[in-house]
């Protein structure tokens, strides 16, 4: 077999793995879409829920997950971001700094029950913030954090040295460069971090579980101290709780599609908002 014949046969082999890929990404889409966008309807995203959560709407659920998406990545992203920047661009390739990498790696191995317990312990028992938001976002950033971590060093590295030197010989300081020159031309890919974060955490059931995720609370939350409703615990609520799953049954689906378009909506923003930061870059 010549080497032409090798190569078209590998290239059709990542082609079909490929589109076997996005096959199985829109059947569970379409399965979604099916089941679900029978019950979405004006009441049913703007009302709380009804008759053990098989009748009225979700919207103490949305606003519930809205708000753990928005605490945990104000948690995790800043502390994530420097994290990085420290272990990148101060620390070199010293045993302190493969000793952290390899604690980092084994935190985003973690189940996550084991954060939602840890989370439980510290956050709501210890420094006394009950099942709350404020409990919630700095359980669930916790879990995200490695992976913000992660992405924000490969992106650092993806910076040419050449940039950081000639910023060095103008004169400005290693605090001026991180600032004004490395940080600007990495935050694109900073931003691919916190759309697969926002992806994690919005599907989150076991840490918000023992944190902050109340079983029916049809009212929304008045400050960081409240306990919310959040879509992933809700669906598990109505999938296997001893409502009537016939009738319960439309309202899981119809809550896992608004939670898919939750997350989708969120990562068009950020897409937005990394192709903004990419062609200032460029233009700049």
């Amino acid at each position: 077999m010549s080497k032409h014949t090798g190569q078209n046969i590998a290239f059709w082999i990542f082609r079909l793995l490929g589109l076997i890929v996005v096959g199985i990404l829109l059947w569970i889409l379409g399965f979604i879409i099916w089941n679900g966008i029978g019950v979405i309807d004006w009441e049913f995203l703007t009302e709380a829920p009804t008759d053990g959560m098989t009748g009225g709407g979700i919207f103490p659920a949305i606003v519930g997950t809205c708000c753990l998406i928005l605490g945990s990545m104000i948690v995790a992203f800043p502390i994530g971001v420097m994290s990085a920047i420290y272990t990148t661009e101060y620390a070199g390739n010293g045993r302190v700094v493969r000793f952290i990498r390899i604690m980092t790696d084994n935190l985003g191995g973690i189940p996550s029950i084991i954060f939602g317990l840890f989370g439980m312990s510290l956050f709501v028992n210890t420094l006394g913030w009950g099942d709350s938001i404020l409990a919630g976002s700095f359980t669930l950033g916790l879990l995200v954090l490695p992976l913000v971590i992660r992405t924000t060093e490969e992106a650092l590295k993806a910076i040419p040295d050449s940039f950081r030197t000639g910023s060095l010989a103008l004169g400005a300081t290693k605090l001026q460069t991180i600032r004004r020159v490395v940080l600007p031309m990495a935050f694109p890919n900073i931003v691919t971090g916190l759309i697969l974060s926002i992806g994690r955490v919005s599907g989150e059931t076991a840490p918000i579980l023992f944190t902050v995720a109340a079983y029916f609370l049809p009212k929304l939350p008045t400050g960081i101290f409240d306990q919310v409703m959040a879509l992933p615990y809700h669906l598990y609520v109505i999938a296997t709780s001893g409502t009537d799953l016939e009738s319960a049954r439309p309202i899981a689906y119809g809550t896992a599609l608004v939670l898919i378009v939750i997350v989708l909506i969120m990562n068009i923003l950020a897409s937005i908002l990394r192709r903004y930061f990419g062609k200032k870059v460029k233009t700049n």
